[in-house]
């Protein structure tokens, strides 16, 4: 999976190269999150954590965190409704509760909680309610969906200093919810890894990209590099 994300990152930026920047406004430099997870303090080589985020499609967001260090695997799902409704058709209504969601496992020793909605944050317009771009509806909201009342800390406060920042100039939207263990629901297969799997994809070019070249750019050194030692 490591060797498939370098290539899949390299691929990007040789489309992007080619057909030009689809379009988006410049990424924000965004500050280091000021409040970090206790538990990613204290964590020990081989633990895994595990984070749950949306930014509108679903697609995009799983592309973005791919290309980083320290995330294991990401999975593109629902989240915020309940399991009988948690289907693409239906929550596609925008009528079931669900956001399009990643749930991410990451590496703590590599890349905390804290930066991975650093980055979320970089990648989508937090000030937009229940839209990301041209996708609009409750279930493209952005939203940090909180496992426990440490992660709720984190995120409420880096939103906090973010507002603080007055780097956007209207107020953060996003929401913070709460979210049991067993009630992210994956996506349909055909869904999973759909930016790598469909990199020339009208929609891909138009809105994925861009934004997995903004956490290429801004995120450099957390970006997983090639081992030359394989």
């Amino acid at each position: 999976m490591r060797n498939g994300s370098i290539f899949f990152g390299a691929l990007v930026m040789a489309i992007s190269s080619f057909f030009g920047s689809a379009h988006g406004s410049p990424a924000p430099n965004l500050p280091a999150a000021a409040v970090q997870l206790q538990t990613d303090k204290t964590a020990k080589p081989g633990e895994l954590r595990t984070a749950v985020v949306a930014g509108g499609c679903f697609w995009c967001i799983e592309g973005v965190y791919q290309q980083l260090d320290g995330v294991k695997s990401v999975t593109s799902g629902y989240a915020g409704g309940t399991k009988e409704t948690a289907n693409y058709d239906t929550v596609c209504t925008g009528t079931t509760g669900h956001a399009e969601s990643v749930k991410i496992t990451y590496d703590p020793t590599k890349i905390t909680y804290g930066e991975l909605l650093r980055v979320l944050f970089t990648v989508i317009d937090p000030t937009q309610k229940d839209q990301q771009g041209p996708d609009v509806g409750h279930q493209y909201r952005s939203a940090v969906f909180y496992l426990d009342d440490d992660q709720k800390r984190v995120a409420e406060a880096y939103i906090q200093q973010l507002n603080a920042t007055k780097i956007f100039k209207q107020k953060i939207s996003t929401t913070v919810e709460p979210l049991k263990a067993d009630a992210f629901y994956p996506a349909e297969a055909y869904h999973q890894n759909f930016v790598a799997c469909h990199l020339l994809h009208p929609y891909v070019r138009q809105e994925a990209l861009p934004k997995i070249e903004k956490v290429r750019d801004k995120f450099k050194e957390e970006v997983k590099k090639e081992d030359n030692t394989k």
